[in-house]
């Protein structure tokens, strides 16, 4: 017999080679037909596997992330049979799951792909599907994975292949298709029932712009027909909130190819926008008793040598900054912590003045490819809301709930209510991933999981997302289009101590070695605007907001006026612009409702003869004609009801 452990924590006994999809259905017949994936000790198994040891087994529905992930990722199997079927001699090469679908790398040779080929693509697709194909797992020997594709010609997948070790390399059968895979599939394709391809886009192999361009065919699929309709209404609303075009039309970035891709530059209202985040975090951290601190943007390569940075990112950074003097070079900072570490060690610390709260808005710069820079989502040079935490082992605890708590403030007063947690582990399968020792890995990981269910964090766990120094735990926010982002992250490192040999003064008079917290709750702060702005399809929170009211006067007879209100509102420290352009009041309203100004204040000849002011709001409230205390009230209260 085997011992099974449920997620909720119950355990049951089962004969052994008992498959996961018959676990299922001894919990419920009507829970097992949602079940569409699974994972047992943190690996993902098909729900047909067989178990045969004790474990922790987690069963997966659509509603899951991992349950769309099997999904969509089988879905990627069937975009590929049907590229095939439908365009004889293409050469198949990769095809994962991505947030939202799923994609295949394709060399099409002579063929061309175009939008007007997607309804054929889709149709086929839907066609395989409704044939109900099982998904079969198979070990195949390298010698025959390579057999295999060297009949099809097919040179990609040979060097996939010839990266693998003989007995761990896995086919995946359906229908008349097979495809190297390393598992992970819904159990038939009859679940799929409704596709659409998306888009497709230009991909070097293996990410390599040496390496021959393909075609990368995008997609989408779902378990209901309703469910793709949803999608694709979301999917314009979404376009309504691209940051971008919001970003645009607020006057808040831009962008310069001679400055360089994926490097933002930022306009007077959007640095008065970061500054007021800025100004934010830094009062609401200087009241938990954290120090701002300021690095440089580069640093020494030896320093992020020692930190192991080097080590694992180097090949992908920018490339080191030489000087005239002989082997000496910097890099571009990538991360703050190895300088927060050194500005630790600068001075000698007693276990009295622990906890040590270094912050730090810091500018950090890592090469992305071209094709991936988004925006302000994904950029190369950006700036994090960074803070690192040096504390004992029996203050970790308290530590690092009290970031949860500042975490959780920061997002209720941006009104990012809907959100999740994830905790992030090690890859059981992987330990050259990481730094560090065993032990303190496990002491890093119950320190997170220990204090986020004290917490009641709503919490899943993700084995093989973990830094390489550390364990973490992210938040996950679901915008107003319920779209997940990754914001907030918290880590815990007892590595970086270590590596930078960072010591205080016990109670013993003895040295030791501090635990390292790592957080960020906006995580940058770039991609926290653009997150803001599509969330709140650019309407920000009244004290956010670069302009706040607007003044428009109907004629210029009202212009001396209209500037003594202006003065008065600003005095009353209300940001204002006043409008005196020779235009109709209609125009003027409709350019400011576009610019998304929360108030507009119309003066005419009434206002102006009873010292009044006519008030709306954007949206198209109107709350008539008001005393000036009166707004300053409505304003008052509104930003103290956020």
């Amino acid at each position: 017999m085997i011992t099974i452990t449920l997620k909720d924590g119950s355990k049951k006994s089962y004969k052994k080679n008992i498959a996961v999809i018959d676990i299922a259905k001894n919990i419920s017949e009507g829970f097992a037909r949602n079940i569409i994936s699974a994972s047992f000790n943190g690996k993902t198994v098909e729900v047909s596997t067989n178990l045969n040891e004790n474990g922790v087994l987690e069963l997966y529905t659509w509603d899951d992330n991992e349950g769309k992930k099997a999904f969509w990722h089988s879905s990627s199997h069937v975009l590929a049979q049907a590229l095939e079927e439908l365009y004889p001699g293409v050469k198949l090469t990769i095809g994962p799951a991505i947030k939202n679908g799923f994609y295949y790398d394709v060399d099409f040779n002579d063929h061309l792909i175009t939008d007007k080929d997607f309804d054929k693509i889709e149709s086929k697709m839907i066609s395989i599907s409704r044939e109900k194909h099982d998904f079969k797992m198979r070990s195949v020997s390298k010698n025959d994975a390579i057999k295999f594709y060297k009949k099809l010609s097919n040179d990609y997948k040979i060097e996939l292949i010839n990266d693998l070790s003989d007995g761990e390399i896995t086919f995946c059968d359906h229908s008349k298709f097979t495809d190297l895979c390393k598992g992970g599939h819904i159990p038939n394709t009859g679940i799929i029932k409704a596709v659409k391809i998306t888009n497709v886009a230009g991909a070097y192999w293996r990410a390599n712009e040496k390496n021959k361009q393909l075609t990368r065919v995008y997609g989408i699929s779902f378990p209901k027909q309703k469910l793709l309709n949803e999608y694709l209404l979301n999917l314009k609303e979404a376009k309504k909130r691209d940051h971008r075009v919001i970003g645009k039309k607020l006057n808040l970035f831009t962008f310069s190819t001679k400055v360089g891709s994926g490097l933002p530059l930022w306009l007077p209202k959007g640095v008065d926008l970061r500054k007021r985040l800025e100004d934010f975090l830094i009062k609401a951290q200087k009241k938990a008793g954290y120090e701002m601190v300021i690095t440089p943007h580069i640093g020494n390569k030896e320093l992020y040598i020692t930190s192991g940075h080097y080590e694992k990112y180097g090949e992908d950074s920018f490339q080191s900054i030489k000087t005239p003097k002989e082997n000496e070079e910097f890099l571009l900072k990538p991360m703050n912590c190895p300088h927060h570490c050194e500005i630790y060690n600068s001075r000698k610390f007693s276990y009295r003045d622990l906890p040590v709260r270094y912050a730090e808005f810091g500018t950090v710069y890592r090469y992305e490819q071209s094709g991936e820079l988004h925006g302000l989502t994904r950029v190369r040079g950006f700036t994090q809301d960074d803070a690192h935490i040096f504390c004992s082992e029996d203050q970790l605890d308290k530590e690092f709930k009290d970031v949860i708590d500042l975490t959780l403030y920061v997002f209720n007063r941006l009104g990012l209510n809907n959100f999740s947690a994830q905790i992030s582990l090690r890859d059981p399968e992987n330990s050259e991933k990481y730094i560090g020792d065993k032990k303190v890995w496990e002491k890093s990981e119950n320190a997170i999981l220990k204090a986020a269910k004290e917490k009641n964090l709503n919490f899943n766990i993700k084995y093989g997302e973990a830094a390489f120094y550390g364990p973490k735990l992210d938040f996950m926010v679901n915008d107003a289009l319920g779209r997940e982002w990754q914001l907030g992250t918290i880590q815990v490192d007892y590595n970086l101590p270590e590596r930078f040999d960072l010591t205080y003064r016990g109670k013993d008079n003895l040295s030791h070695r501090p635990v390292m917290i790592h957080r960020a709750p906006f995580g940058s702060l770039e991609r926290f605007v653009a997150i803001l702005l599509e969330n709140t399809a650019g309407n920000l929170p009244l004290w956010l907001t670069p302009n706040q009211v607007i003044i428009l006067p109907i004629s210029d007879k009202y212009q001396k006026y209209s500037k003594k209100v202006l003065n008065l509102i600003e005095n009353n420290e209300i940001r204002a612009l006043l409008d005196n352009r020779s235009e109709t009041t209609s125009r003027k309203i409709r350019d400011a409702e576009l610019s998304k100004i929360p108030f507009m204040i119309i003066i005419g000849e009434k206002e102006n003869d009873k010292d009044m002011i006519s008030l709306r709001s954007h949206g198209g409230k109107d709350y008539g004609m008001i005393k000036l205390e009166k707004f300053f009230r409505i304003i008052e209260k509104e930003i103290k009801d956020v």
